[in-house]
């Protein structure tokens, strides 16, 4: 559900991106155009649909969620790592247009993707277990 939930938002926020910037300067670090704080460019918006619509494909299945859980984890990881050298940075450094919200954001994102990826779940043996002990 939480895959679902987070493919469903970075699809929009790519969406909503791309009324933001149009599709000029398909690499440039424009701070004034962002998201809800968020700085974006064509780019940064691609990113965001891949990953949004990744997360809605891979949430059909309980092993496909744990492997989007990864992605999302490896994947923002790196991008966190790489926005502590390119948050604020002019070109050509910060070709995904990345700010300290965004970098925040990613670290977020990838304590998202380990709750996916490593989270309890509750299958039917164990439900089964739980109801008939609160029955007692």
């Amino acid at each position: 559900m939480l895959a679902l939930a987070i493919g469903v938002i970075y699809t929009l926020v790519g969406i909503i991106g791309f009324f933001v910037t149009g599709f000029d300067d398909f690499a440039a670090h424009t701070p004034d155009e962002t998201v809800l704080g968020f700085s974006v460019n064509p780019l940064h918006n691609i990113v965001h649909l891949v990953i949004g619509l990744a997360g809605i494909a891979l949430s059909r299945t309980l092993s496909a969620a744990r492997t989007y859980g990864w992605l999302l984890a490896v994947g923002y990881g790196a991008a966190f790592i790489y926005g502590l050298f390119a948050a604020g940075e002019d070109e050509p450094l910060n070709f995904l247009s990345i700010n300290w919200a965004d970098n925040w954001l990613h670290l977020a994102s990838v304590i998202a993707g380990l709750a996916i990826a490593l989270g309890p779940v509750k299958d039917a043996t164990t439900r089964g277990r739980d109801e008939s002990l609160r029955t007692r």
